[in-house]
């Protein structure tokens, strides 16, 4: 089949993990050809998607900005347009805006052994080639969220909103705004939101962990004021790694104390230990499922404010003029945000195959929680669940372009993860709903290195860059050039 062009490297998404790729791929391997295909028609990822009311980040910005590029803004914890600005800038000063191609998006891409590379289909037929083909597109679909089948909505006279497709006309100026969940998002839109509606109610089936952090970190200011820029960021980058790193052992090693320190918090916040009891008191250990952080403590400040407040309880049926729960209580509501998760995908949904076989990603094994078992040249990129995203992403590109140099060193073709049997337990580490409506979607890990996924980047980060990249591995070399000769009597 013909093609439009061909590639060294094709780097899916310009996102944060997509820019900071380039970025390693463009500096240590500068003669490579490569270009990154992005569906939207803008730099960001999910931080040009999520446009909601309060939109942040829930890591600091010292561990979720780029190693290579230090946080410069007076915010721990950033906003969503901050962040987008920052990777938008990014990519603009290392000259990656000119390799992407907007409105492109992927729909198929087919392995080779004979050719030795990727045949990459596009949305808009376009077909490119590569050598190897690097998924940077995150978890989860951008084209839908998860949206429960809700009983009694086509009775609801107000309007139903998912933070994933925030209409940017919605104005709840003095509205009532019930926020189903209790997640990350929940927990970002209530205070956001309570600053102009009548009242916000986080409806919430379970309660879910939160803790929060101040939004301006005064080591990091101290560290801005004593040292040079770069120094002061490896100070604050440093200090946080190693508090929630800490934070996150303790919790698993010493949940009851882990427990009873949130539930300390939530009591001087809220000075009601009865209302933290029954709405912030998880059934769960701290971070079976993902820790909220609520910057300063705003979701607490807007409950004792009474601009919101929290009901624990089971949706019975929507109703005209909102929500009625199953204890009988109905939650007045002109305006439902549906802030109910995610619905994952693995590696952006893309249609894998191999010599013509369709790849099953459910099926297969997790090498190094970046390639897949049996797949030659292709790896994909999810950062931890218990630390910034960027920590384990730039990890991963730093080891994809360890092998891309010991592949040009050898002469090989190609790189195939050879998986061991037994490989069966889940890839990510967590209990919460979205993640287990989507587990036979994802590769799954094994018990041993290099088919174990950990979530720990203190170790990872000393074993990582010094990795074998041949353990496990199978390699072919590239086939050699015919000569003149054996061309005549071919």
């Amino acid at each position: 089949m013909p093609t439009d062009q061909h590639f060294d490297v094709l780097i899916i998404g310009a996102g944060l993990s997509g820019i900071g790729a380039a970025w390693r791929l463009q500096r240590q391997r500068p003669r490579d050809t490569y270009a990154i295909l992005e569906a939207r028609g803008a730099i960001g990822g999910t931080w040009d998607l999520f446009r909601y009311p309060g939109v942040r980040s829930d890591s600091d910005m010292y561990t979720l900005s780029y190693p290579f590029r230090p946080w410069r803004e007076p915010e721990s914890l950033a906003s969503g347009d901050k962040i987008r600005k920052y990777i938008e800038d990014t990519a603009d000063e290392a000259g990656i805006t000119r390799h992407i191609r907007f409105g492109t998006r992927v729909v198929r891409a087919d392995w080779s052994t004979a050719d030795a590379h990727w045949t990459v289909h596009t949305a808009d037929g376009t077909v490119l080639t590569c050598g190897f083909l690097y998924g940077c597109a995150g978890y989860y679909s951008y084209d839908e969220g998860y949206q429960p089948d809700f009983p009694g909505l086509g009775d609801y006279t107000g309007q139903l909103v998912h933070p994933q497709f925030w209409p940017p006309d919605l104005d709840y100026r003095g509205k009532r705004v019930a926020v189903i969940g209790s997640g990350a998002t929940a927990v970002t839109l209530v205070p956001a939101m309570a600053a102009d509606a009548a009242h916000v109610t986080m409806v919430q089936r379970s309660p879910t962990y939160v803790t929060p952090l101040p939004n301006r970190d005064v080591i990091a200011d101290l560290a801005r004021r004593l040292l040079p820029p770069k120094a002061a960021n490896r100070v604050a980058r440093a200090k946080n790694i190693l508090l929630t790193q800490g934070f996150y052992q303790l919790a698993k090693r010493r949940p009851k104390l882990v427990r009873r320190a949130l539930r300390s918090v939530a009591i001087r916040f809220l000075h009601n230990p009865g209302y933290v009891d029954e709405h912030f008191k998880p059934h769960y250990d701290p971070w079976d499922q993902r820790l909220c952080v609520i910057p300063s403590g705003d979701l607490y400040q807007s409950i004792t404010s009474g601009r919101a407040s929290v009901v624990t309880d089971h949706i019975e049926t929507f109703v005209p003029g909102g929500i009625r729960l199953k204890s009988g209580t109905v939650v007045d509501a002109d305006v439902v945000v549906s802030a109910t998760g995610l619905s994952l995908l693995p590696v952006g949904g893309i249609a894998l195959s191999v010599d013509g076989d369709p790849v099953e990603v459910g099926g297969t094994a997790a090498y190094r929680g970046l390639m897949l078992g049996g797949v030659p040249n292709f790896a994909y990129c999810i950062g931890y669940v218990n630390a910034s995203w960027t920590l384990r992403a730039d990890l991963s590109h730093r080891y994809l372009l360890k092998l891309l140099d010991h592949m040009e060193r050898h002469g090989y073709a190609s790189a195939t993860p050879t998986a061991p049997p037994g490989t069966g337990r889940p890839l990510l580490d967590l209990s919460s709903g979205y993640v287990r409506r989507a587990l036979d979607k994802f590769p799954r890990q094994g018990n041993r290195d290099p088919w174990l996924v950990r979530q720990n980047y203190l170790r990872d980060v000393l074993t990582t860059p010094r990795a074998d990249v041949t353990r496990d591995m199978r390699f072919t070399r590239r086939p050699a050039p015919v000569r003149r000769s054996e061309e005549a009597f071919s």
